[in-house]
Order: C-alpha cells, then structure tokens, then sequence
C-alpha cells in the first residue's frame, strides 16, 4: 500500500473561503476514483507555532494507483485553481505502508 502526504504553507492570497473549496472538491473527487483507499484533508489544528498550514494524506493500493489519481484531469484541475496559485511552499512524500 501506498500513502501519499502533502503539505502546504499558504500564500497571502488563500482564504478561508478559498481552503474550504479546496477540501471540498479534493475530497468529493476522491470518493469518485476507485483507487483511492482512504483520503483526508484539512487545515493544521494549530497546536505547534511554524507547522504547516495544510495537509492530504490519501492511501493507495500500489504506486500505479497513486498515479491514476496524481495524473487525473481533474485532480489537476483543482491544484490548478486552488493550490498552485496560493502556495509559499510545498512538501510531499509517497511511502509504502
């Protein structure tokens, strides 16, 4: 199995507004795409000054299946919209679980 995390410190420009679209269709497209085993998103509980600001972690069954759901036009559509352009910075790995 394979686990996927991303995080995301904010650039000035994320709202609320914006971060809460963001869960809602990266969690809406997950539960559509069969290979996604497990999905979570959201905001940092602020518990720890200088965490990131968000996170996803979604497990998969094998690498190719984590590839289906990172190439998928409408995954990338929404980092497209949503992430790229509000994005300080960025940090992901994918580890077999």
């Amino acid at each position: 199995m394979i686990r996927h995390v991303v995080l995301f410190t904010w650039a000035e420009g994320m709202t609320q507004e914006k971060e809460a679209q963001f869960t809602a269709e990266l969690t809406a497209l997950a539960a559509t795409l069969p290979v996604v085993r497990s999905y979570h998103a959201g905001a940092d509980a602020g518990l720890i000054e200088g965490n990131f600001d968000y996170a996803v972690v979604a497990d998969f069954d094998d690498a190719d299946s984590y590839i289906t759901y990172r190439d998928d036009p409408r995954h990338q559509a929404i980092i497209a919209q949503y992430s790229r352009p509000n994005t300080k910075a960025r940090a992901s790995v994918q580890y077999e679980i």
